[in-house]
C-alpha cells in the first residue's frame, strides 16, 4: 500500500471516529430532560441540592418560586410547572375538591410542625378573655390550627367535621376572636394580634424561633395528613423522570440541608416513624 493510501485511510478513520463521537454527543444531549418544580422561596436551598443530585441522571431541574399557597397548584394544572412541592396531603385534598382537579402525590418530603407564636405571651395560661388569634384561612390549615388549640384545651370543636372552621367551635370559654389570613401572612400579624398559629416554613421565613413557640404540634401518627408531598398531574403519577426527582430529594444530603435551613421547623418525612 502506498504512503498516500495509508495516509488517506488514517484520515478516513479519524473522520469516522469524529463523526461517531459527535453523534454520541448529540444522543447524550437528547436524553437530557427538563423538569420544572414549583416551590416556596424558603425551600430554594434544599431544592438546589436536589437539582445537583439529578444532574447525573440527565435531568435539568428548573426551580420556579411562588409566594403564596395557591399559585403552585394553578401553575401545575396549567402545565407551567411539571411538579410542585409545598403542600401537605390535606391541603391538596381540599384544593382538589374546591377546584375540581385531580392532582396527586408522588412522594413524601417533610413535616412542618404548626405552632402558636406570640410577641405578648409565653404560655397558654397568659391568654386573656377576648384575645385576638390569627390563623390561616385555607380550609386545611384553618382546621389544623383550630385542632392544635383544641388539643391544648383552648377550645372545643364539632367532632363531626373533618375540616372544622371557626364556625364549628362549640366551646370558646375565653371568647377568643379569630382573624383568618393567608398562611403566609400569619407571622406578619404578630404585632397586631395576641397570638398566631403559623406554619413551619412561614415561621422560618419570619425568623421565628421554634423553641420560643407557645405550643407546637406533636409529631405522631396523627401527623400523617400534614406530611408535605411532591405533587404531579394524575396522568404523570408514574412518570419515571419525576420519580427520580423524588428519589433525589429523599437523600442524606437533602436531610442535612433541611436541618441547616429549617432547624426544628421542618422534619424529613420519608423515613419518619409515625
Amino acid at each position: 500500500m502506498s504512503k498516500f493510501k495509508k495516509f488517506g485511510k488514517v484520515i478516513l478513520l479519524a473522520f469516522t471516529a469524529l463523526f461517531i463521537f459527535v453523534l454520541a454527543g448529540c444522543g447524550n444531549q437528547s436524553k437530557t430532560q427538563t423538569v420544572k418544580v414549583g416551590i416556596n422561596p424558603s425551600d430554594a436551598p434544599i431544592w438546589k441540592v436536589v437539582q445537583k443530585n439529578v444532574k447525573s441522571e440527565g435531568i435539568d431541574l428548573k426551580i420556579v418560586q411562588f409566594n403564596d399557597y395557591n399559585q403552585p397548584n394553578t401553575a401545575l394544572v396549567q402545565g407551567e410547572v411539571d411538579i410542585n412541592a409545598y403542600q401537605h396531603t390535606d391541603f391538596l385534598n381540599a384544593w382538589n375538591k374546591a377546584h375540581k382537579t385531580d392532582l396527586v402525590s408522588i412522594g413524601k418530603t417533610v413535616i412542618q410542625p404548626m405552632a402558636l407564636y406570640s410577641h405578648k405571651i409565653t404560655k397558654l395560661s397568659d391568654l386573656k378573655n377576648g384575645a385576638k388569634i390569627a390563623i390561616p384561612n385555607d380550609a386545611s390549615n384553618e382546621a389544623r390550627a383550630l385542632q392544635l388549640l383544641e388539643y391544648n384545651g383552648v377550645l372545643k370543636l364539632d367532632d363531626s367535621k373533618t375540616l372544622p372552621s371557626t364556625k364549628d367551635i362549640k366551646e370558646n370559654k375565653l371568647n377568643l376572636k379569630f382573624t383568618t389570613l393567608d398562611a403566609a401572612q400569619t407571622a406578619r400579624s404578630l404585632d397586631d394580634v395576641d397570638a398566631a398559629v403559623v406554619n413551619g416554613n412561614v415561621a422560618n421565613d419570619a425568623k421565628l424561633n421554634p423553641k420560643k413557640a407557645v405550643v407546637t404540634e406533636k409529631i405522631n401518627k396523627n401527623s400523617i395528613p400534614w406530611i408535605n408531598i411532591i405533587v404531579a398531574q394524575k396522568k404523570n403519577k408514574d412518570n419515571k423522570t419525576y420519580k427520580k426527582v423524588v428519589k433525589a430529594f429523599q437523600t442524606k444530603d437533602v436531610e442535612k440541608e433541611i436541618k441547616k435551613v429549617y432547624g426544628g421547623n421542618e422534619i424529613p418525612a420519608w423515613n419518619a416513624k409515625l
